[in-house]
């Protein structure tokens, strides 16, 4: 996503409660990002780089109370909750302070020191691919699901914007104008593909969706939810809080067919059924049994309004299908038999 995407969705995931973790290579503008936020929220930027911080300087050092040891409060604590934390690579950070870091992601805590409510927490890491040493912590799947992953990429346009404004000089800039290609590479390997929903990453994304206008819902929410439930289910999830296409229940056994649909709708339609056909359990299927010749006569009609390609991959599902055992291969076998003739 572009610098002003990235802006826009750190602040309104900070705004509901949430932690944005930015993804991009070093010098793309990640910082600067969270530095406009502060600016424009006047709020106090802590901006802690991980990578160069022992345990005592995350945590605070240990004193003696009362016979007990106690922690004392770090010197970066914030003192009041008009704040930003920034997380700065969070993926090099020393596996002693590992712990403390998930307390603070979590609790909004780190030992009896509590965060001041509505304080605003943010991290950022370098992608996978990057040179340098990288830690098992960016692919622990606990670790991630605390976070909305936006990966940055910066289009020319944006980058010589701020080439210009930080004075950079103009023979990079005129080369980097003509020859594009060589602004960045983007051959990493994206660790949303690694994410899967889960009941924490739907009340996640609720949490943001709710300070969501329709448009920015629109606008926005693939790139959002796809950060937190990962692309398959954020494309299916968004197609159906925005697009008009009927449930696959709907569509071959009510018979609710859409007309006129775009090829992008098409294919959405089309899975939508192969997802609900691949996920029929063994009770739904004895209990469709007898409405073959509905779902047989709906399928036809989509049959109609879909190319035929997009159509056929439905039909090769059913033919595997139709090898399972049991009711499910049993109704998808007297399906293919219907539509077929």
């Amino acid at each position: 996503m572009t610098l002003e995407e990235a802006k826009i969705l750190s602040k309104k995931i900070m705004e509901s409660n949430e932690i944005p973790l930015l993804i991009g290579h070093f010098g793309v503008g990640k910082t600067d990002i969270i530095k406009e936020i502060a600016k424009e929220t006047n709020r106090k930027l802590i901006i802690l780089v991980l990578s160069q911080m022992e345990p005592g300087d995350l945590i605070g050092l240990p004193s003696r109370e009362n016979n007990k040891t106690v922690f004392l409060a770090p010197d970066w604590w914030p003192e009041d909750e008009n704040t930003i934390i920034f997380l700065d690579e969070i993926n090099r950070s020393h596996r002693s302070i590992r712990n403390a870091i998930m307390q603070l992601l979590i609790d909004k805590r780190i030992h009896n020191h509590i965060l001041p409510k509505g304080t605003w927490i943010v991290a950022s890491m370098n992608p996978p691919d990057e040179e340098y040493d990288q830690v098992d912590l960016i692919t622990d799947p606990a670790f991630l699901s605390r976070f909305f992953i936006l990966e940055v990429s910066p289009d020319t346009t944006e980058w010589i914007n701020w080439a210009k404004n930080n004075h950079l000089p103009n023979e990079i800039i005129e080369f980097i104008e003509k020859n594009p290609e060589f602004l960045h590479t983007s051959n990493y390997i994206s660790l949303k593909t690694t994410l899967k929903p889960s009941p924490r990453s739907w009340y996640k994304l609720g949490n943001v969706l709710k300070n969501l206008t329709e448009d920015e819902k629109r606008q926005y929410g693939y790139q959002l939810a796809s950060g937190i439930l990962g692309p398959e289910a954020a494309k299916i999830f968004i197609e159906n809080i925005t697009s008009n296409i009927p449930t696959a229940r709907e569509i071959i056994i009510n018979g609710k067919i859409p007309k006129n649909l775009e090829l992008h709708d098409a294919n959405s339609l089309i899975l939508r059924i192969i997802d609900f056909l691949t996920n029929l359990t063994e009770d739904e299927a004895k209990n469709l049994i007898n409405n073959v010749e509905t779902i047989s006569k709906n399928l036809l009609s989509v049959s109609s309004i879909v190319p035929k390609d997009v159509f056929f991959s439905l039909v090769r599902l059913l033919s595997e299908l139709s090898n399972e055992p049991g009711f499910k291969g049993l109704i998808c076998d007297k399906i293919l038999e219907k539509i077929s003739i």
